[in-house]
């Protein structure tokens, strides 16, 4: 099996996520930065922990 790269799928989420708040913020551009941004991180960081695990 594939190992799963975290952060990828956490810019895809956030992504996700900062569509929705760009949206609520009626500024699309800086939802969707602040989603990448943050997506990116939490994806950083899971892939950290699996290292540490393994």
């Amino acid at each position: 099996m594939e190992k799963r790269n975290g952060i990828a799928l956490g810019l895809c989420i956030g992504v996700a996520f900062g569509v929705s708040i760009g949206s609520l913020m009626d500024n699309l551009a800086l939802g969707i930065a602040i989603g990448m941004s943050l997506g990116v991180a939490f994806g950083a960081f899971t892939d950290s922990k699996k290292e540490e695990r393994d």
